[in-house]
């Protein structure tokens, strides 16, 4: 885990820093971001930076500081972001909450920060409390319409998160997401993608419930993570691997995943990458924006053979089943399916496959007979009602008459197969309700999928 927002040079742990420091790495949090906010507290930040590996710094000035700013401040400001293990600028932003500086001081303080950050290109770390209007509205003045930042400790309303992310910001939180009263909070956190999300403590403050009346620090980013989780339905380890991820490549951190995993797990499910070759070009599909889903990078160099996805999937304790999901459509592969699918039954592993339906026109034969006995449960993506919406939606290769044939793959695999399922993408201009009757029609369960939410 990465905790992008500490205070550990503050008084609070100068008397036992070091047994806060190893309590964190005990919890899993393997790098700390320390802020700055101030001229001095900056300076302590980058300080800490050098005497410990895994500590990096961002440097600013907060609101609270902005009246106390000379004209030399600056220059000293400038020369700290070039130091090294300085990652971002922050936290920076406006303060209208307390007000414990002029608004007309915070927001010249605030401009002059971002002109540094662009300048230096680094990301900046937002602090903005009962101004989020004048905040958005001075960033893009002055940075433009991508922005590399976070919006720390976030509490506002879900249409702001909105309009941060369009920016390009992340959004983090951490101990408040566990208050009992913060259900509107949570609302807020859960209406963002979890692949915008990152972790914090902004210790010593904000300590989770679990802790509350005690100091905060890096090591209680298990409580929150576990309420993310619960957040989301997903795993604590998904949590972990996905804002990991996005912390690292916000601030450059260590090494991102380059190369495509052949197993991956999400949740209790292990999914295998056989191919990313696909029959369709469906205009809704996120290979076309990014090679990660839930932090697992899925860019295939080549298929991978039947002795290396075996290699992947040695161990299947962990899991209730295997599925074969990746980055394209496994039939294109079905002597692949049929072997490791075999391979899986005889260690009694529940097998899905997900699949466009493109089966039978891909191998020019009826193939569910085959996978009977193999695979125990068929999730097909038809996600249109009609022939011609599907064509304009998921643009297959095989033509007009690809809709029909998916529907008789789908007849077919409720002949063959236990579990048969059609799910469909809450794309705009799609009538769910008449995709769920489609299914209906058929005998067969129906799901939507969220649209722009892969895993």
């Amino acid at each position: 885990m990465i905790d992008t927002h500490a205070h550990l040079n503050f008084p609070d742990y100068k008397n036992d820093l070091p047994a806060v420091l190893e309590r964190a790495t005990q919890a899993g949090v393997g790098t700390i971001i320390n802020i700055g906010t101030s001229l001095a507290t900056s300076r302590e930040s980058i300080e800490l930076a050098r005497r410990y590996d895994h500590i990096y710094a961002a440097v600013g000035i907060h609101p609270h500081d902005a009246a106390n700013i000379k004209e030399s401040d600056w220059t000293e400001l400038e020369k700290l972001v070039d130091e090294d293990k300085v990652v971002a600028v922050g936290e920076i932003g406006l303060d209208f909450y307390k007000n414990i500086s002029p608004r007309e001081d915070q927001k010249k303080v605030f401009i002059k920060q971002l002109e540094i950050a662009r300048r230096k290109n680094k990301p900046i770390v937002i602090h903005s409390r009962e101004a989020h209007e004048d905040c958005l509205a001075i960033i893009k003045k002055v940075m433009g319409s991508k922005v590399k930042g976070v919006a720390h400790c976030f509490s506002g309303t879900a249409e702001t998160a909105r309009q941060y992310l369009k920016l390009g910001f992340l959004i983090s939180a951490g101990g408040p997401i566990t208050f009992p009263k913060a259900d509107q909070l949570r609302k807020t956190i859960k209406s963002i993608k979890v692949e915008n999300l990152m972790l914090e403590t902004d210790c010593p403050f904000l300590t989770p419930q679990a802790k509350r009346g005690q100091r905060n620090e890096p090591a209680y980013l298990t409580y929150s993570v576990q309420a993310f989780a619960d957040l989301y339905d997903l795993s604590v380890d998904d949590i972990k691997r996905i804002t990991t991820l996005n912390a690292r490549r916000l601030f450059g951190l260590g090494k991102i995943p380059n190369q495509g995993q052949i197993a991956y797990n999400i949740r209790d499910s292990l999914y295998l990458n056989i191919t990313n070759q696909c029959t369709a070009t469906c205009t809704f599909c996120i290979r076309q924006s990014t090679d990660y889903v839930k932090g697992h990078n899925l860019r295939l160099a080549q298929d991978p053979s039947k002795e290396e996805i075996i290699q992947a999937i040695s161990d299947l304790s962990p899991y209730k089943e295997v599925v074969f999901c990746g980055y394209g459509e496994p039939t294109l592969r079905l002597d692949i399916i049929k072997e490791i699918a075999g391979y899986l039954k005889k260690k009694n592993i529940h097998v899905r496959l997900n699949t466009n339906g493109h089966g039978n026109l891909i191998n020019q034969r009826s193939i569910l007979p085959e996978l009977k006995g193999l695979v125990d449960e068929i999730v097909v993506s038809l996600n249109a009602p009609t022939a011609e919406q599907y064509q304009q939606i998921c643009r297959p290769k095989f033509g007009p008459d690809t809709f029909n044939q998916v529907i008789q793959f789908i007849k077919e695999a409720k002949e063959n197969i236990p579990c048969v399922q059609i799910t469909t993408v809450t794309y705009p201009n799609v009538d769910l309700e008449k995709c769920r009757q489609l299914a209906r029609d058929l005998g067969i369960d129906f799901r939507a999928r969220v649209y722009n939410e892969v895993g």
